[in-house]
Protein backbone atom coordinates (compact mmCIF):
# COMPACT_ATOMS: atom_id res chain seq x y z
CA UNK A 1 0.00 0.00 0.00
CA UNK A 2 1.49 3.32 -1.09
CA UNK A 3 0.84 6.56 0.79
CA UNK A 4 0.14 8.47 -2.44
CA UNK A 5 -0.12 7.67 -6.13
CA UNK A 6 -0.34 10.36 -8.80
CA UNK A 7 -1.87 8.68 -11.85
CA UNK A 8 -2.11 9.51 -15.56
CA UNK A 9 0.03 12.65 -15.38
CA UNK A 10 2.47 14.05 -17.91
CA UNK A 11 5.73 13.87 -15.98
CA UNK A 12 8.40 16.50 -16.59
CA UNK A 13 11.20 15.28 -14.35
CA UNK A 14 13.30 18.45 -14.01
CA UNK A 15 16.39 17.19 -15.83
CA UNK A 16 15.39 18.55 -19.24
CA UNK A 17 14.48 15.07 -20.48
CA UNK A 18 11.38 14.72 -22.68
CA UNK A 19 8.06 14.47 -20.87
CA UNK A 20 6.49 11.04 -20.37
CA UNK A 21 3.09 9.71 -19.39
CA UNK A 22 3.57 7.98 -16.05
CA UNK A 23 2.26 7.32 -12.59
CA UNK A 24 4.26 8.20 -9.48
CA UNK A 25 4.10 6.29 -6.20
CA UNK A 26 5.13 7.80 -2.86
CA UNK A 27 5.80 6.21 0.51
CA UNK A 28 7.17 7.90 3.66
CA UNK A 29 7.71 11.17 1.80
CA UNK A 30 9.88 9.62 -0.91
CA UNK A 31 9.28 8.70 -4.54
CA UNK A 32 9.41 4.91 -4.75
CA UNK A 33 8.25 4.21 -8.33
CA UNK A 34 7.77 6.09 -11.60
CA UNK A 35 5.97 4.29 -14.44
CA UNK A 36 2.87 2.14 -14.67
CA UNK A 37 1.78 1.52 -11.09
CA UNK A 38 -0.82 -1.08 -10.21
CA UNK A 39 -0.69 -0.96 -6.41
CA UNK A 40 -3.25 0.68 -4.17
CA UNK A 41 -2.71 3.90 -2.24
CA UNK A 42 -4.14 5.72 0.77
CA UNK A 43 -4.52 8.79 -1.43
CA UNK A 44 -4.79 8.89 -5.23
CA UNK A 45 -4.63 11.95 -7.46
CA UNK A 46 -5.86 11.74 -11.05
CA UNK A 47 -3.49 14.02 -12.98
CA UNK A 48 -4.92 13.35 -16.43
CA UNK A 49 -4.34 16.41 -18.68
CA UNK A 50 -2.03 17.87 -16.01
CA UNK A 51 1.74 18.35 -15.83
CA UNK A 52 3.53 16.75 -12.88
CA UNK A 53 6.82 18.54 -12.19
CA UNK A 54 9.22 18.63 -9.27
CA UNK A 55 8.31 21.26 -6.69
CA UNK A 56 9.88 24.55 -7.64
CA UNK A 57 12.93 25.81 -5.73
CA UNK A 58 13.10 29.57 -5.07
CA UNK A 59 16.75 30.60 -4.56
CA UNK A 60 16.21 34.15 -3.30
CA UNK A 61 13.64 34.98 -0.63
CA UNK A 62 13.39 37.05 2.53
CA UNK A 63 10.87 35.03 4.50
CA UNK A 64 13.20 35.02 7.55
CA UNK A 65 10.67 36.97 9.65
CA UNK A 66 7.46 35.90 7.90
CA UNK A 67 7.89 32.24 8.84
CA UNK A 68 7.19 33.32 12.42
CA UNK A 69 3.55 34.10 11.57
CA UNK A 70 2.89 32.33 8.26
CA UNK A 71 3.38 28.58 8.37
CA UNK A 72 2.72 28.06 4.65
CA UNK A 73 4.95 30.89 3.36
CA UNK A 74 2.55 32.71 1.08
CA UNK A 75 2.40 33.58 -1.73
CA UNK A 76 5.23 31.27 -2.88
CA UNK A 77 3.30 28.13 -1.97
CA UNK A 78 0.44 29.18 -4.26
CA UNK A 79 2.79 29.07 -7.26
CA UNK A 80 4.07 25.50 -6.90
CA UNK A 81 7.17 26.44 -4.90
CA UNK A 82 8.02 23.75 -2.37
CA UNK A 83 11.48 24.93 -1.21
CA UNK A 84 12.52 28.49 -0.33
CA UNK A 85 16.05 29.71 0.39
CA UNK A 86 16.29 32.52 2.96
CA UNK A 87 18.85 34.77 4.63
CA UNK A 88 19.79 36.65 1.48
CA UNK A 89 21.46 40.03 0.89
CA UNK A 90 23.39 39.83 4.15
CA UNK A 91 20.39 40.80 6.29
CA UNK A 92 18.47 38.67 8.78
CA UNK A 93 17.39 38.16 12.37
CA UNK A 94 19.81 35.55 13.70
CA UNK A 95 22.01 35.47 15.63
CA UNK A 96 20.60 38.28 17.73
CA UNK A 97 21.05 39.26 21.37
CA UNK A 98 17.83 40.38 23.10
CA UNK A 99 19.06 43.96 23.41
CA UNK A 100 19.73 44.15 19.66
CA UNK A 101 16.33 43.05 18.40
CA UNK A 102 15.23 46.56 17.49
CA UNK A 103 18.40 47.07 15.42
CA UNK A 104 17.81 43.80 13.55
CA UNK A 105 14.22 44.82 12.88
CA UNK A 106 15.20 48.23 11.52
CA UNK A 107 17.75 46.57 9.26
CA UNK A 108 14.86 44.62 7.71
CA UNK A 109 12.75 47.77 7.53
CA UNK A 110 15.41 49.64 5.58
CA UNK A 111 16.80 46.87 3.38
CA UNK A 112 13.72 44.74 2.76
CA UNK A 113 10.94 47.29 3.33
CA UNK A 114 9.04 45.27 5.93
CA UNK A 115 7.18 47.68 8.26
CA UNK A 116 8.55 47.93 11.78
CA UNK A 117 5.11 47.48 13.38
CA UNK A 118 4.65 44.23 11.46
CA UNK A 119 8.00 42.92 12.67
CA UNK A 120 7.39 44.16 16.21
CA UNK A 121 4.13 42.23 16.41
CA UNK A 122 5.02 39.21 14.29
CA UNK A 123 8.58 38.11 15.09
CA UNK A 124 8.60 35.63 17.95
CA UNK A 125 12.26 36.00 19.00
CA UNK A 126 12.37 32.50 20.47
CA UNK A 127 16.08 32.20 19.70
CA UNK A 128 19.39 33.97 20.14
CA UNK A 129 21.93 31.94 18.19
CA UNK A 130 21.65 30.87 14.56
CA UNK A 131 21.27 27.15 15.41
CA UNK A 132 18.47 28.11 17.82
CA UNK A 133 16.79 30.09 15.02
CA UNK A 134 16.85 27.01 12.77
CA UNK A 135 15.49 24.86 15.60
CA UNK A 136 12.68 27.35 16.21
CA UNK A 137 11.76 27.21 12.51
CA UNK A 138 11.63 23.42 12.62
CA UNK A 139 9.46 23.42 15.74
CA UNK A 140 6.77 25.53 14.05
CA UNK A 141 6.04 22.85 11.41
CA UNK A 142 6.19 24.57 8.04
CA UNK A 143 4.16 23.84 4.96
CA UNK A 144 7.24 24.32 2.74
CA UNK A 145 10.83 23.17 2.94
CA UNK A 146 13.04 25.88 4.40
CA UNK A 147 16.68 26.43 3.52
CA UNK A 148 18.76 29.01 5.38
CA UNK A 149 21.92 30.85 4.46
CA UNK A 150 23.78 32.81 7.12
CA UNK A 151 23.38 36.58 6.58
CA UNK A 152 26.60 38.33 7.51
CA UNK A 153 25.10 41.47 9.12
CA UNK A 154 23.64 39.87 12.27
CA UNK A 155 26.81 37.79 12.73
CA UNK A 156 28.98 40.90 12.68
CA UNK A 157 26.63 42.76 14.99
CA UNK A 158 26.48 39.83 17.41
CA UNK A 159 30.26 40.01 17.86
CA UNK A 160 31.01 43.72 17.33
CA UNK A 161 27.86 45.49 18.52
CA UNK A 162 27.30 49.01 17.19
CA UNK A 163 30.84 49.15 15.85
CA UNK A 164 29.82 46.61 13.21
CA UNK A 165 28.17 49.55 11.45
CA UNK A 166 31.34 51.66 11.62
CA UNK A 167 34.43 49.60 10.79
CA UNK A 168 36.01 46.34 9.75
CA UNK A 169 36.54 43.60 12.31
CA UNK A 170 39.86 43.18 14.11
CA UNK A 171 41.67 39.85 14.25
CA UNK A 172 39.87 38.54 17.33
CA UNK A 173 36.45 39.63 16.10
CA UNK A 174 37.05 38.19 12.67
CA UNK A 175 38.02 34.85 14.19
CA UNK A 176 34.89 34.80 16.36
CA UNK A 177 32.60 35.65 13.44
CA UNK A 178 34.20 32.91 11.35
CA UNK A 179 33.66 30.48 14.21
CA UNK A 180 29.97 31.44 14.40
CA UNK A 181 29.64 30.93 10.65
CA UNK A 182 31.20 27.49 11.00
CA UNK A 183 28.70 26.74 13.77
CA UNK A 184 25.87 27.87 11.49
CA UNK A 185 27.11 25.61 8.69
CA UNK A 186 27.30 22.71 11.13
CA UNK A 187 23.68 23.44 12.07
CA UNK A 188 22.69 23.26 8.40
CA UNK A 189 23.25 26.68 6.79
CA UNK A 190 23.82 26.64 3.03
CA UNK A 191 26.58 29.25 3.05
CA UNK A 192 26.64 32.95 3.79
CA UNK A 193 25.29 36.10 2.18
CA UNK A 194 26.34 39.73 2.03
CA UNK A 195 25.80 42.93 0.07
CA UNK A 196 27.88 45.53 -1.65
CA UNK A 197 24.91 47.71 -2.62
CA UNK A 198 24.81 51.30 -1.49
CA UNK A 199 21.02 51.33 -1.15
CA UNK A 200 21.31 48.72 1.59
CA UNK A 201 21.34 50.90 4.68
CA UNK A 202 20.42 49.63 8.10
CA UNK A 203 19.58 50.94 11.55
CA UNK A 204 19.41 54.76 11.74
CA UNK A 205 20.31 54.99 8.06
CA UNK A 206 23.85 53.74 8.75
CA UNK A 207 25.55 51.32 6.35
CA UNK A 208 24.31 47.77 6.74
CA UNK A 209 26.93 46.08 8.90
CA UNK A 210 28.06 43.51 6.34
CA UNK A 211 29.04 46.31 3.95
CA UNK A 212 31.83 47.22 6.37
CA UNK A 213 33.47 43.79 6.10
CA UNK A 214 36.84 44.25 4.38
CA UNK A 215 38.69 41.86 2.10
CA UNK A 216 40.49 40.20 5.01
CA UNK A 217 37.17 39.43 6.67
CA UNK A 218 35.55 38.12 3.51
CA UNK A 219 38.58 35.95 2.87
CA UNK A 220 38.25 34.39 6.34
CA UNK A 221 34.53 33.75 5.95
CA UNK A 222 34.98 32.31 2.46
CA UNK A 223 37.66 30.00 3.83
CA UNK A 224 35.04 28.50 6.17
CA UNK A 225 33.16 27.19 3.14
CA UNK A 226 36.37 26.09 1.45
CA UNK A 227 37.42 24.09 4.50
CA UNK A 228 34.00 22.43 4.82
CA UNK A 229 33.78 21.76 1.09
CA UNK A 230 30.18 22.90 0.82
CA UNK A 231 28.05 26.00 0.75
CA UNK A 232 27.21 28.86 -1.59
CA UNK A 233 27.82 32.60 -1.29
CA UNK A 234 25.12 35.05 -2.30
CA UNK A 235 25.85 38.76 -2.75
CA UNK A 236 23.84 41.79 -3.78
CA UNK A 237 26.75 43.02 -5.86
CA UNK A 238 26.03 45.84 -8.21
CA UNK A 239 25.53 49.49 -7.33
CA UNK A 240 24.62 50.27 -10.91
CA UNK A 241 22.05 47.69 -11.93
CA UNK A 242 23.37 45.14 -14.42
CA UNK A 243 26.85 46.70 -14.50
CA UNK A 244 29.88 45.26 -12.68
CA UNK A 245 32.59 47.82 -12.02
CA UNK A 246 36.23 46.99 -11.35
CA UNK A 247 35.92 46.88 -7.56
CA UNK A 248 32.86 44.62 -7.81
CA UNK A 249 34.72 42.37 -10.20
CA UNK A 250 37.57 42.11 -7.70
CA UNK A 251 35.08 41.27 -4.96
CA UNK A 252 33.54 38.46 -7.02
CA UNK A 253 37.01 37.16 -7.80
CA UNK A 254 37.97 37.16 -4.12
CA UNK A 255 34.85 35.27 -3.03
CA UNK A 256 35.28 32.66 -5.78
CA UNK A 257 39.00 32.21 -5.17
CA UNK A 258 38.89 32.02 -1.39
CA UNK A 259 35.81 29.81 -1.06
CA UNK A 260 36.18 27.51 -4.04
CA UNK A 261 32.38 27.52 -4.02
CA UNK A 262 29.65 28.95 -6.30
CA UNK A 263 28.84 32.64 -5.87
CA UNK A 264 25.43 33.87 -7.00
CA UNK A 265 25.06 37.62 -7.45
CA UNK A 266 22.36 40.21 -8.02
CA UNK A 267 21.29 41.14 -10.53
CA UNK A 268 20.89 41.20 -14.28
CA UNK A 269 17.84 43.18 -15.34
CA UNK A 270 17.20 44.93 -18.62
CA UNK A 271 17.39 48.72 -18.46
CA UNK A 272 15.57 51.02 -20.83
CA UNK A 273 18.26 53.67 -20.34
CA UNK A 274 21.05 51.21 -21.17
CA UNK A 275 19.56 48.37 -23.25
CA UNK A 276 22.85 46.56 -23.77
CA UNK A 277 23.98 46.58 -20.14
CA UNK A 278 23.20 42.92 -19.42
CA UNK A 279 24.85 41.52 -22.52
CA UNK A 280 27.92 43.71 -22.09
CA UNK A 281 28.29 42.57 -18.49
CA UNK A 282 27.99 38.89 -19.43
CA UNK A 283 30.90 39.40 -21.82
CA UNK A 284 32.98 41.38 -19.32
CA UNK A 285 32.67 38.78 -16.55
CA UNK A 286 32.70 35.66 -18.76
CA UNK A 287 35.81 34.30 -17.05
CA UNK A 288 34.18 34.61 -13.62
CA UNK A 289 31.04 32.90 -14.86
CA UNK A 290 33.15 29.95 -15.96
CA UNK A 291 34.56 29.73 -12.42
CA UNK A 292 31.15 29.56 -10.74
CA UNK A 293 29.74 33.09 -10.60
CA UNK A 294 25.99 32.88 -11.28
CA UNK A 295 23.98 36.06 -11.92
CA UNK A 296 20.31 35.99 -11.02
CA UNK A 297 17.57 37.49 -13.16
CA UNK A 298 13.80 37.41 -13.34
CA UNK A 299 11.39 36.48 -16.10
CA UNK A 300 8.93 39.26 -15.24
CA UNK A 301 8.79 43.02 -15.67
CA UNK A 302 10.15 44.54 -12.47
CA UNK A 303 7.30 46.79 -11.40
CA UNK A 304 7.41 48.52 -8.02
CA UNK A 305 4.68 50.21 -6.06
CA UNK A 306 6.10 53.00 -3.95
CA UNK A 307 5.21 55.76 -1.57
CA UNK A 308 7.49 58.31 0.04
CA UNK A 309 6.86 57.25 3.63
CA UNK A 310 9.06 54.23 2.92
CA UNK A 311 11.31 55.41 0.07
CA UNK A 312 13.58 52.36 -0.13
CA UNK A 313 14.14 52.83 -3.83
CA UNK A 314 16.02 56.08 -3.20
CA UNK A 315 18.17 54.80 -0.32
CA UNK A 316 21.32 54.76 -2.46
CA UNK A 317 21.10 58.56 -2.82
CA UNK A 318 22.75 60.39 0.09
CA UNK A 319 20.26 63.25 -0.15
CA UNK A 320 17.47 60.86 0.93
CA UNK A 321 19.14 59.79 4.20
CA UNK A 322 17.29 62.49 6.23
CA UNK A 323 13.98 61.07 4.94
CA UNK A 324 14.50 57.46 6.06
CA UNK A 325 12.82 56.29 9.29
CA UNK A 326 11.48 59.73 10.17
CA UNK A 327 8.00 60.90 11.19
CA UNK A 328 5.85 62.04 8.27
CA UNK A 329 6.03 65.69 9.34
CA UNK A 330 9.84 65.62 9.21
CA UNK A 331 9.79 63.78 5.90
CA UNK A 332 7.51 66.39 4.36
CA UNK A 333 9.76 69.16 5.63
CA UNK A 334 12.80 67.62 3.94
CA UNK A 335 10.96 66.84 0.70
CA UNK A 336 9.70 70.43 0.53
CA UNK A 337 13.15 71.93 0.94
CA UNK A 338 14.64 73.56 -2.17
CA UNK A 339 18.16 72.36 -1.33
CA UNK A 340 16.98 68.74 -1.09
CA UNK A 341 15.17 69.03 -4.41
CA UNK A 342 18.23 70.43 -6.14
CA UNK A 343 20.37 67.56 -4.78
CA UNK A 344 17.76 64.98 -5.82
CA UNK A 345 17.61 66.36 -9.35
CA UNK A 346 21.39 66.26 -9.56
CA UNK A 347 21.51 62.65 -8.34
CA UNK A 348 18.99 61.64 -10.99
CA UNK A 349 21.35 62.75 -13.75
CA UNK A 350 23.33 59.55 -13.18
CA UNK A 351 20.72 56.92 -12.31
CA UNK A 352 21.85 53.75 -10.56
CA UNK A 353 18.44 52.23 -9.82
CA UNK A 354 15.64 54.78 -10.25
CA UNK A 355 15.90 56.12 -13.79
CA UNK A 356 13.36 58.99 -13.47
CA UNK A 357 11.28 57.98 -16.51
CA UNK A 358 8.24 59.91 -15.38
CA UNK A 359 6.23 58.69 -18.34
CA UNK A 360 6.07 55.23 -16.66
CA UNK A 361 5.49 56.56 -13.13
CA UNK A 362 1.73 56.26 -12.63
CA UNK A 363 -0.44 57.38 -9.73
CA UNK A 364 -1.97 54.14 -8.49
CA UNK A 365 -3.81 55.20 -5.36
CA UNK A 366 -4.62 58.42 -3.48
CA UNK A 367 -6.10 58.80 -0.01
CA UNK A 368 -7.33 62.38 -0.20
CA UNK A 369 -10.53 62.49 -2.31
CA UNK A 370 -9.30 65.73 -3.85
CA UNK A 371 -6.34 63.81 -5.31
CA UNK A 372 -8.45 61.04 -6.84
CA UNK A 373 -8.46 62.85 -10.19
CA UNK A 374 -4.81 61.95 -10.65
CA UNK A 375 -5.22 58.17 -10.26
CA UNK A 376 -4.24 56.34 -13.43
CA UNK A 377 -2.28 59.27 -14.83
CA UNK A 378 1.48 59.53 -15.24
CA UNK A 379 3.65 62.01 -13.39
CA UNK A 380 4.88 63.30 -16.75
CA UNK A 381 1.33 64.06 -17.87
CA UNK A 382 0.44 65.78 -14.60
CA UNK A 383 3.65 67.84 -14.75
CA UNK A 384 2.65 69.17 -18.17
CA UNK A 385 -0.81 70.03 -16.87
CA UNK A 386 0.72 71.88 -13.92
CA UNK A 387 3.42 73.48 -16.04
CA UNK A 388 5.94 72.19 -13.51
CA UNK A 389 9.14 70.17 -13.39
CA UNK A 390 8.31 66.42 -13.16
CA UNK A 391 10.55 65.92 -10.12
CA UNK A 392 8.78 68.73 -8.28
CA UNK A 393 5.44 67.35 -9.44
CA UNK A 394 6.28 63.89 -8.10
CA UNK A 395 7.26 65.27 -4.70
CA UNK A 396 4.37 67.75 -4.56
CA UNK A 397 1.78 65.08 -5.36
CA UNK A 398 3.12 62.90 -2.56
CA UNK A 399 3.15 65.79 -0.09
CA UNK A 400 -0.38 66.89 -1.02
CA UNK A 401 -1.58 63.39 -0.08
CA UNK A 402 0.47 63.34 3.16
CA UNK A 403 2.89 60.85 1.57
CA UNK A 404 0.13 58.23 1.32
CA UNK A 405 -0.05 58.39 -2.47
CA UNK A 406 0.97 55.14 -4.15
CA UNK A 407 2.87 55.20 -7.44
CA UNK A 408 3.50 52.35 -9.90
CA UNK A 409 6.86 52.41 -11.63
CA UNK A 410 8.20 50.08 -14.32
CA UNK A 411 11.72 49.88 -12.99
CA UNK A 412 13.41 47.16 -15.10
CA UNK A 413 12.50 44.61 -17.78
CA UNK A 414 9.84 47.04 -18.97
CA UNK A 415 10.49 46.01 -22.58
CA UNK A 416 9.35 42.41 -22.37
CA UNK A 417 10.78 41.62 -25.80
CA UNK A 418 14.23 41.75 -24.18
CA UNK A 419 13.44 39.28 -21.39
CA UNK A 420 13.91 36.08 -23.46
CA UNK A 421 17.62 36.72 -24.11
CA UNK A 422 18.16 36.83 -20.33
CA UNK A 423 16.13 33.80 -19.32
CA UNK A 424 17.32 31.56 -22.15
CA UNK A 425 20.99 32.28 -21.44
CA UNK A 426 22.30 29.22 -19.54
CA UNK A 427 24.74 31.40 -17.61
CA UNK A 428 21.95 33.12 -15.70
CA UNK A 429 19.69 31.72 -12.99
CA UNK A 430 16.00 32.53 -12.93
CA UNK A 431 15.00 33.61 -9.44
CA UNK A 432 15.16 36.96 -7.70
CA UNK A 433 11.67 36.64 -6.26
CA UNK A 434 12.45 38.58 -3.05
CA UNK A 435 9.50 36.72 -1.51
CA UNK A 436 8.64 38.22 1.87
CA UNK A 437 10.39 41.54 1.21
CA UNK A 438 9.24 44.94 -0.05
CA UNK A 439 5.84 43.79 1.05
CA UNK A 440 3.84 46.86 0.04
CA UNK A 441 5.78 47.74 -3.10
CA UNK A 442 6.48 44.65 -5.20
CA UNK A 443 5.76 40.94 -5.41
CA UNK A 444 7.77 38.79 -7.81
CA UNK A 445 7.13 35.54 -5.92
CA UNK A 446 4.95 34.37 -8.81
CA UNK A 447 7.85 34.14 -11.24
CA UNK A 448 7.50 30.37 -11.69
CA UNK A 449 3.92 30.50 -12.94
CA UNK A 450 4.72 33.61 -14.99
CA UNK A 451 7.57 31.74 -16.70
CA UNK A 452 5.34 28.79 -17.55
CA UNK A 453 2.35 30.81 -18.71
CA UNK A 454 4.10 33.64 -20.49
CA UNK A 455 7.32 32.19 -21.88
CA UNK A 456 6.35 28.56 -22.48
CA UNK A 457 2.68 28.73 -23.50
CA UNK A 458 1.79 32.26 -24.65
CA UNK A 459 5.09 33.45 -26.12
CA UNK A 460 7.12 30.25 -26.42
CA UNK A 461 10.82 30.95 -26.08
CA UNK A 462 11.74 27.69 -24.35
CA UNK A 463 10.31 24.21 -24.02
CA UNK A 464 8.32 23.14 -21.01
CA UNK A 465 11.09 20.70 -20.12
CA UNK A 466 13.71 23.44 -20.15
CA UNK A 467 11.56 25.87 -18.19
CA UNK A 468 10.94 23.31 -15.44
CA UNK A 469 14.65 22.51 -15.31
CA UNK A 470 15.41 26.22 -14.88
CA UNK A 471 13.28 26.48 -11.72
CA UNK A 472 13.98 23.07 -10.18
CA UNK A 473 17.27 21.28 -10.73
CA UNK A 474 19.29 24.40 -11.52
CA UNK A 475 18.63 26.32 -8.28
CA UNK A 476 18.76 23.08 -6.29
CA UNK A 477 22.17 22.25 -7.76
CA UNK A 478 23.51 25.72 -6.93
CA UNK A 479 22.96 25.02 -3.24
CA UNK A 480 24.04 21.39 -3.39
CA UNK A 481 20.51 20.07 -2.91
CA UNK A 482 20.53 16.74 -4.71
CA UNK A 483 17.57 15.14 -2.94
CA UNK A 484 15.02 17.53 -4.46
CA UNK A 485 14.33 19.29 -7.73
CA UNK A 486 13.96 16.08 -9.77
CA UNK A 487 11.48 13.27 -10.10
CA UNK A 488 13.17 9.91 -9.64
CA UNK A 489 12.90 6.97 -7.23
CA UNK A 490 14.57 7.64 -3.90
CA UNK A 491 14.15 11.42 -4.02
CA UNK A 492 11.89 13.63 -1.92
CA UNK A 493 8.28 13.67 -3.08
CA UNK A 494 7.90 17.40 -3.79
CA UNK A 495 5.62 18.18 -6.76
CA UNK A 496 3.93 21.02 -8.57
CA UNK A 497 0.95 19.68 -10.51
CA UNK A 498 -0.47 22.19 -12.95
CA UNK A 499 -2.71 22.73 -15.95
CA UNK A 500 -0.58 23.99 -18.84
CA UNK A 501 -3.63 25.56 -20.45
CA UNK A 502 -4.25 27.93 -17.53
CA UNK A 503 -1.03 28.22 -15.52
CA UNK A 504 0.22 31.76 -15.03
CA UNK A 505 0.19 34.93 -12.96
CA UNK A 506 -0.21 38.63 -13.58
CA UNK A 507 2.45 41.33 -13.79
CA UNK A 508 0.91 43.28 -10.95
CA UNK A 509 -0.52 42.12 -7.66
CA UNK A 510 -3.35 42.89 -5.30
CA UNK A 511 -3.06 44.59 -1.93
CA UNK A 512 -4.14 42.77 1.21
CA UNK A 513 -4.10 43.81 4.86
CA UNK A 514 -3.14 40.41 6.23
CA UNK A 515 0.21 41.05 7.92
CA UNK A 516 0.45 41.15 11.74
CA UNK A 517 -1.48 44.15 13.01
CA UNK A 518 -3.30 44.48 9.70
CA UNK A 519 -0.21 45.57 7.78
CA UNK A 520 -0.46 45.91 3.99
CA UNK A 521 1.24 43.65 1.52
CA UNK A 522 1.14 43.13 -2.22
CA UNK A 523 0.52 39.54 -3.35
CA UNK A 524 0.27 37.90 -6.77
CA UNK A 525 -2.26 35.04 -6.97
CA UNK A 526 -1.50 31.97 -9.06
CA UNK A 527 -3.51 30.36 -11.81
CA UNK A 528 -3.46 26.74 -12.90
CA UNK A 529 -1.58 25.19 -9.96
CA UNK A 530 -3.86 22.29 -9.06
CA UNK A 531 -1.69 20.65 -6.38
CA UNK A 532 1.36 21.65 -4.35
CA UNK A 533 2.78 18.53 -2.71
CA UNK A 534 5.54 18.66 -0.10
CA UNK A 535 7.30 15.52 1.11
CA UNK A 536 4.43 13.38 -0.15
CA UNK A 537 1.61 15.33 1.47
CA UNK A 538 -0.77 17.63 -0.39
CA UNK A 539 -0.38 21.19 0.88
CA UNK A 540 -2.65 22.88 -1.67
CA UNK A 541 -5.44 21.23 -3.62
CA UNK A 542 -7.22 23.33 -6.26
CA UNK A 543 -6.05 26.48 -4.49
CA UNK A 544 -7.16 25.39 -1.02
CA UNK A 545 -4.89 24.84 1.99
CA UNK A 546 -5.35 21.27 3.20
CA UNK A 547 -3.74 21.89 6.59
CA UNK A 548 -0.80 19.57 5.93
CA UNK A 549 2.47 20.85 7.37
CA UNK A 550 5.09 18.42 6.12
CA UNK A 551 7.84 20.84 5.17
CA UNK A 552 11.33 20.25 6.48
CA UNK A 553 14.17 22.51 7.53
CA UNK A 554 16.91 21.46 5.12
CA UNK A 555 20.48 20.77 6.25
CA UNK A 556 23.30 21.59 3.85
CA UNK A 557 25.26 18.46 4.70
CA UNK A 558 22.27 16.18 4.15
CA UNK A 559 20.40 17.95 1.34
Amino acid sequence: MFDLVIRNGTVVDGTGAPRVQADIAVTDGLIVEVGKIDGRANHTIDAEDLIVAPGFVDPHTHYDAQICWDDITTPSCWHGVTTVMMGNCGVGIAPCRPQAREIAAWDLVNVEAIPFDVLNQGVTWDWETFPEYIDAAAARQSGLNLGFSAPLTPFRHYVMGDESMERAANDAERSEIASLLREAMTAGAFGFTTTNAGQHVGFEGRPLACRLADATELRAYSNVLRDLGRGTIEIALTNEVSKVDESERELLDLLLSESGRPVTWLALLNRDDNPNACQETLIEVADLLERGAVPQSTCRPFIVQLDLRTPFIFANMACWNPVLNRPVEEQISVLSDAKFRAEFKQALKRPLIFSSRWEVATVLEATDPAMAKYVGRTVADIAVERNADPVDTFLDLAIEDQLRMQFNYELFNADESRIPELITDPRTMIGLSDGGAHVDSLCDAGYCTYLLGTWVRDNPVMTLERAVQRITTEPAALFGITHRGRIAPGLAADFAVFDMATVGSDKTGIMRNDLPGGGRRLVVPARGIEYTIVNGEVLFEHGNDTGARSGQVLHSARA
